[in-house]
């Protein structure tokens, strides 16, 4: 999987307001929805909050990485967020989290599914990958240390 396949300049969010988990995916859904004309808000933050409900998606140090099948998605959509501050996310760690990678996919795609979350948690899981992210500030900025360090990783 290449990140640049699944994320575009569009949703790549640089210094978000945090407010609270809750606030976020309402937020991030509406977001995902003006960006994706297949997909409704409603539709994106309701497979969202019950995949949450299952157990936390944050896994530790700061990151979390929400995800959910939709029907009405038609290709794997992913969103990279950075909080101005960090909110509670009920991660693994107890840590409040300030990067995200929201990832949507096709309700039928359960292997791909599987494969991506993998390739972003060890993407997220390298120190230099998420302080690069962290130093960013802008959302072109952001979008480009992703694809950037993706692309060197493949290489």
């Amino acid at each position: 999987m290449q990140l640049s396949s699944i994320l575009t300049p569009e949703r790549a969010l640089c210094n978000l307001p945090g407010v609270s988990k809750k606030r976020f995916l309402t937020t991030i859904s509406e977001t995902i929805a003006e960006t994706t004309p297949n997909l409704s808000a409603d539709a994106i933050y309701t497979a969202l909050l019950a995949r949450e409900q299952l157990g936390s998606t944050g896994i530790g140090n700061g990151i979390a990485i929400p995800h959910c099948r939709v029907s009405e998605c038609t290709t794997i959509t992913g969103t990279l967020v950075k909080l101005d501050e960090g909110i509670d996310f009920d991660a693994v760690d107890s840590q409040q989290v300030d990067l995200l990678f929201v990832l949507i996919v096709p309700a039928e795609e359960t292997d791909e599914h599987l494969r991506v979350l993998s390739a972003l948690a060890r993407l997220f899981h390298q120190d230099e990958f998420c302080q690069a992210l962290r130093g960013a500030r802008s959302n072109q900025e952001l979008y480009d240390i992703a694809v950037r360090f993706d692309q060197e990783q493949q290489a």
